[in-house]
């Protein structure tokens, strides 16, 4: 009796607490992350990763970012907040050019999504250097998609904490991908990432996309990014817009200034009708 004197005893009597069963234990442990979250090698028993998963997140408390296909080409968006007054218009961008015909819009860590525009363009490069002509866009959003996947899979390196759209004008016509923080990559009509994608996405899903021209495309980009915009709780708000399609020679650009204006105003003056409602 002296030797369990000290330990603590588990029985069936009421009113004695229970043992908890090692399947309780797992149970509490995965849906908590507890013991299962210290490297992307290790699976919760009910099959997550939590590692990728908190990546997501930081995708996910990010600014939005938006793509359309239109019929003509492909327009990209992405609201940034200013954080200063000091800071000058323009910087820190978040829309890069890869090369002629691709663009790519980023949601997330910003010093992990530079490093995911590095890679797109050196795979553009070596593309064009061996086979003579631009990567298709299905092929680059494969080779993005196995970069992310390759950083999920060694306990000395953690997920992307980006994911990104990409947009494509080449011989296959205008393409919309997005490539996730998991490696998952799926290509859409048109999508949404960072913290407002559901809201956008349900807006995008109310456009016709068959009968959409570009120019069309940019207005419903800048509507979309301001009507999740609340100018009482955020931060000003800078629109980020670009576009390869018809109209700039199939090239990836910058929407030009003036369109862009006219985007913005129609875009504050349907937030304003908005919030009057």
């Amino acid at each position: 009796s002296g030797a369990v004197s000290g330990a603590r005893l588990w029985c069936c009597c009421p009113g004695v607490p229970r043992r908890p069963t090692s399947r309780q234990n797992c149970s509490a442990m995965s849906s908590i992350g507890t013991g299962y979250d210290q490297s992307t090698t290790t699976f919760s028993p009910d099959g997550r990763v939590f590692q990728i998963e908190y990546a997501a997140k930081a995708v996910e408390n990010s600014g939005t970012a938006i793509g359309i296909r239109c019929k003509d080409g492909v327009v990209l968006g992405v609201e940034k907040q200013k954080l200063s007054k000091m800071m000058l218009p323009g910087s820190n961008r978040r829309i890069y050019t890869v090369d002629k015909c691709t663009g790519i819009a980023v949601s997330g860590m910003m010093a992990d999504a530079r490093q995911i525009v590095n890679a797109a363009r050196a795979e553009s490069a070596n593309h064009t250097a061996v086979y003579g002509g631009q990567i298709p866009g299905n092929m680059l959003s494969d080779k993005i998609a196995a970069l992310l996947h390759m950083y999920t899979l060694y306990w000395y390196v953690r997920p992307f904490g980006s994911s990104v759209l990409i947009a494509s004008y080449t011989a296959d016509g205008p393409q919309l991908y997005t490539v996730e923080t998991s490696g998952l990559s799926h290509r859409y009509f048109a999508a949404a990432i960072g913290k407002s994608k559901n809201a956008a996405k349900s807006a995008l899903e109310k456009l016709d996309l068959s009968t959409l021209s570009a120019k069309e495309g940019v207005v419903e980009v800048a509507k979309i990014l301001y009507s999740q915009h609340d100018a009482s709780k955020d931060k000003p708000l800078e629109l980020e817009l670009s576009w390869v399609c018809e109209e700039s020679g199939r090239m990836h650009q910058p929407v030009p200034p003036e369109l862009a204006a006219e985007a913005e105003a129609a875009a504050k003056a349907a937030r304003e009708a908005m919030d009057e409602d």
